[in-house]
């Protein structure tokens, strides 16, 4: 009886506490809330110059916003429509990438996208966008540009550019329609490599960028159309897909697993937004090899898809770590046509592991702090293989893809400190060829290449080798500790040879990556994404470690089984 006289003791008393803190939580509220209130309609009523509430509200709640986590937005109404294209891959405009033009001063078109009001204009990569009916582009920044391109979906504009191929300045009159952003831009049927082929499987591909509304749909009939080209192993890209709807990720784990299983299950603060994503139907093929490709830019509901896939040994993950994103948004109404996107909690795949990497601490300015791997914690598959939390999703197979050196991206940057001497060649090439080899044949000649490097050594083109930055730094250290005396040989010798390394050098030694980034760029003038995608792969090493892992039958079927203990 003393006991149960003390358990309610006990209860009655964290019931009370916890009433307490929820009033005196509810009273900071309702006090700061009024506060802010006042200080507006002070400087509203007071303040030397006239206030733009849009702005001055605006900024407030963005920074209330930035204590929090990246993910959570405010969209007033006049930005819903990004919220919108975010969730849907949808917007209203011409399909067209465009870039800065530094030696123009100009924004150019940089990429149409195929079957778009931009593609259906004629509009080619390197146009000069000169003005949107009334109102000049001469000068403007991307952005101005960009938001004058989009608009209601049935308007037209008249659009002026001009056309370096031929300098003349030419108009056309272009109408705006929904843009379907393509979330499965290119799959196929890999073609093999190298000898004893009759041995292998036929390997199917399917390139997913994002998982907007009804992208499982798109991922199913193309695993169909495969099926029926002789597929027997699949490779499944999710490099670079920065997620999106968990309801499609639940849909597209469906198609290789069977119905009943808890894919992802969501839980927060409030009960009712927990939700668990299930799969409800048969799947279309349950024993197939997969292996799934990832990379830092795989997060959230890319995530969920190889991880799950991962937690019930479905398929091998090959690539490098992913991202690391385990919170959950939900769109939310405001007054007045605004939205937010709010992070409500956090997922939990097949194992019930999480695999946030970050943690986003509360308080002044807030803060990130990267979850070590020494504190994550173990997990099972389905079949009893270790898995980890807390750090994206490792990989079965790691394998690293080759980095681009550094002259690369000098010369394909964009922007006001760019030559643009890379652009201006593929522009000038496309303007001479009316057509070119099939997307995966395509290939620079070595005479192309050598055009290409002089135009180039012309130019003045100028970059920063990074290894001169890490030499110079070494020897102020060495220096600083009293070694470089010592080492000073060493250094001069070092120093000598970097100083050979010339631009044409340079060039040369990177010949083949150099000829890749262009190749690729001027194959999507011609063949657009699906086209760069299928040209990129010839050259692609986690694709072909990632076939060779499904050629090895053996092999394919260790990584998915339990170690024994």
């Amino acid at each position: 009886m003393k006991k149960i006289c003390l358990l309610l003791a006990l209860f009655a008393t964290t019931t009370l506490c916890s009433a307490q803190e929820d009033k005196d939580h509810n009273f900071e509220v309702a006090k700061n809330l009024e506060i802010f209130n006042s200080i507006y309609r002070n400087l509203d009523m007071m303040y030397v110059d006239s206030l733009d509430a849009n702005r001055v509200v605006g900024n407030a709640i963005d920074a209330m916003l930035r204590q929090l986590d990246p993910y959570t937005e405010y969209y007033p109404a006049d930005k819903t429509s990004d919220l919108k294209a975010l969730r849907t891959g949808k917007y209203s405009g011409i399909g067209s990438l465009i870039r800065y033009h530094m030696k123009r001063g100009n924004a150019v078109i940089d990429e149409p996208y195929a079957g778009t009001p931009s593609a259906e204009a004629g509009l080619r990569k390197g146009d000069v966008i000169l003005s949107i009916d009334d109102s000049t582009m001469v000068g403007k920044d991307t952005r101005y540009v960009s938001d004058h391109l989009l608009g209601d979906a049935g308007t037209t504009f008249l659009l002026k550019f001009l056309r370096p191929s031929t300098g003349k300045e030419m108009q056309t009159k272009i109408t705006r329609r929904t843009i379907q952003m393509p979330a499965l831009p290119y799959y196929g049927i890999i073609e093999e490599r190298g000898e004893r082929k009759e041995e292998r499987g036929k390997t199917g591909y399917i390139n997913l960028n994002s998982f907007t509304e009804g992208c499982s749909k798109e991922v199913r009939r193309a695993f169909i159309d495969l099926k029926n080209q002789g597929m027997t192993q699949l490779v499944f890209d999710l490099r670079g897909n920065g997620g999106g709807s968990e309801a499609e990720a639940a849909n597209i784990v469906n198609l290789f697993v069977g119905s009943g299983i808890t894919v992802a299950s969501n839980k927060g603060k409030l009960k009712r937004a927990n939700h668990d994503y299930v799969t409800t139907v048969e799947p279309l093929d349950s024993v197939m090899p997969i292996v799934v490709l990832v990379n830092g830019g795989s997060a959230s509901a890319s995530e969920i898809t190889s991880g799950a896939l991962q937690d019930l040994d479905r398929a091998v993950i090959l690539g490098t770590r992913t991202y690391g994103k385990g919170l959950v948004q939900l769109p939310m109404d405001l007054p007045h046509n605004a939205q937010m996107k709010l992070t409500t909690g956090k997922y939990y795949i097949p194992s019930g592991r999480c695999i946030q990497a970050i943690n986003y601490k509360h308080g002044d300015g807030g803060y990130m702090e990267h979850i070590p791997d020494s504190l994550t914690r173990e997990f099972r598959t389905r079949g009893g293989r270790i898995v980890r939390d807390g750090g994206g999703i490792m990989p079965d197979v790691e394998v690293k893809p080759d980095s681009l050196p550094n002259i690369v991206y000098y010369l394909s940057a964009s922007g006001r400190d760019s030559t643009e001497v890379m652009f201006d060649y593929e522009v000038d090439y496309i303007a001479k060829h009316p057509t070119i080899a099939p997307a995966r044949d395509f290939a620079l000649s070595d005479a192309d290449y050598e055009e290409f490097k002089q135009r180039v050594i012309e130019s003045g083109f100028t970059y920063d080798p990074e290894s001169g930055h890490v030499m110079e730094d070494l020897k102020k250290m060495m220096e600083f500790e009293g070694y470089y005396e010592d080492a000073k040989a060493e250094f001069e010798a070092l120093e000598n040879k970097l100083s050979h390394n010339n631009l044409a050098n340079d060039l040369e030694h990177h010949k083949e990556v150099i000829k890749q980034v262009m190749e690729n760029d001027i194959v999507a003038a011609y063949y657009y994404q699906a086209g760069a995608i299928e040209n990129s792969l010839r050259h692609d090493k986690q694709l072909d470690a990632a076939i060779e892992l499904l050629n090895d039958t053996e092999r394919y079927r260790s990584i998915l089984s339990a170690p024994t203990e």
